[in-house]
């Protein structure tokens, strides 16, 4: 889903969705979804 669908999903704005999306990033050490997938399924998050 993109951004704007998450933020319309949840009925929170765009910038909730960023922000919560950076802290998930900074937490798992990546930079980028694909990567957060990544570490998130070797760590058996998802």
């Amino acid at each position: 889903m993109t951004v704007e669908e998450i933020g319309g999903a949840l009925f929170v704005s765009v910038n909730t969705v960023k922000t919560h999306l950076r802290a998930v990033y900074r937490k798992l050490d990546v930079s980028t979804r694909r990567d957060a997938v990544h570490v998130a399924v070797q760590r058996g998050l998802l």
